[in-house]
């Protein structure tokens, strides 16, 4: 049930902010679990968040202006065999969303400065992906383009895996799209904040190990890819906002980095970068367990509806659940935050009211829902 004095709480300014999951737990005086969001089911790690609890008694002092150690700690992460080759791409920011409106400022720039005025915008190929990049080229005043749009575009965000839906590239298709749907001296940001969760190989298959053909469609066409990561969802973080973005060249870092607000990392959530990424068990535990758990959810939404339609590889974090009626997806998003499991309506952002969001939690958790949605 929603606390007596928050009942009227408006969070989302919906003429300037974009929705998200995640904030309804706070209004809750029943709260249970979070199924709006997609972090990791396993919490926070422990002495991750320890390392940033720590951190808070340094309050007193500024942060590592050049992120330091923290940036080198998630360098050794993403390549452990060559990272000094390949650290100075990489920057960290304020959450993904920092980052993702640096890269579109940015491109706006080289694209009025190359005479395009009114550069061209898509995301996709899916129907719908996480909005921070369409609301960020709207806001620049990019030409936005349908999914559906067939021709190559001057900014190309792809979200992969795709959030919400869960459709997948695999690296050697993402390649192939790339080259077909984006112009020469054009921009690339692929989202992969959900691509860990793959296996325990997710380097192999990411385009974070993909550097020949990221310096080929530089030095050939002029193309910059620029690979993202939300980090607060594998590690279940997204208090503290960590991101980051590997760009093409050390060069197109230090532009980016030009136009970044210092400090836009503080002192708890770099120490928490530097811990996290030592912390082997814990990822581990999330490949053997997550596809588990998510197996079980579907069984037991099945067991409320058989119809119901399950969108999502099976190793991600959450579930795209299509009820097949915009009257019966009201009706379970009413019912989970009464009981104090909030999930997230497909409806705000996305346009797909018949679906919700759930995310992948342990069993006790998951019964809190399915007994709340009993009535379905």
């Amino acid at each position: 049930m929603l606390a007596d004095n928050t009942k009227k709480t408006e969070v989302w300014d919906t003429k300037t902010q974009a929705f998200h999951g995640g904030q309804e737990h706070r209004f809750l005086d029943n709260f249970v679990e979070d199924f709006s969001v997609t972090t990791n089911y396993l919490g926070t790690p422990r002495k991750a968040l320890e390392a940033a609890r720590e951190a808070i008694s340094e309050v007193h002092h500024y942060p590592a202006a050049n992120q330091e150690p923290a940036k080198t700690s998630l360098a050794q992460f993403l390549w452990p065999a060559d990272y000094a080759e390949h650290h100075g791409r990489l920057l960290l920011g304020n959450g993904a969303s920092e980052l993702i409106d640096l890269v579109v400022r940015k491109t706006l720039l080289q694209c009025v400065a190359r005479g395009v005025t009114k550069p061209k915008w898509k995301g996709g190929p899916w129907n719908v992906q996480y909005r921070e990049y369409q609301r960020s080229a709207e806001n620049n005043e990019f030409e936005i383009m349908d999914p559906t749009y067939k021709e190559p575009v001057d900014l190309l965000c792809v979200v992969n895996p795709c959030n919400p839906t869960g459709d997948y590239f695999d690296i050697e298709s993402l390649k192939e799209f790339l080259k077909a749907n984006v112009n020469p001296n054009g921009v690339v940001l692929v989202d992969e904040s959900m691509q860990p969760w793959h296996s325990k190989e997710f380097r192999s298959d990411s385009l974070i190990s993909s550097h020949a053909f990221v310096k080929e469609m530089w030095e050939k066409h002029q193309i910059g890819i620029h690979v993202m990561h939300s980090w607060t969802k594998i590690w279940s973080c997204t208090g503290l906002r960590v991101g980051s973005v590997i760009c093409p060249t050390a060069g197109h870092c230090e532009a980016l980095r030009k136009i970044q607000v210092p400090w836009s990392v503080n002192g708890p959530a770099l120490k928490f970068v530097e811990a996290v990424v030592q912390d082997d068990a814990y990822l581990n535990e999330t490949w053997e367990n997550t596809g588990r758990l998510r197996a079980y959810l579907i069984e037991q939404l099945t067991g409320l509806n058989e119809k119901w339609v399950y969108h999502g590889k099976s190793f991600l974090s959450w579930v795209w659940v299509d009820m097949l009626s915009e009257e019966t997806a009201e009706k379970a998003i009413d019912l989970a935050r009464q009981a104090g499991v909030p999930v997230r309506s497909g409806k705000p952002g996305y346009s797909c009211p018949t679906f919700v969001r759930v995310a992948v939690r342990k069993e006790p958790e998951v019964e809190c829902l399915i007994k709340a949605w009993k009535s379905l």
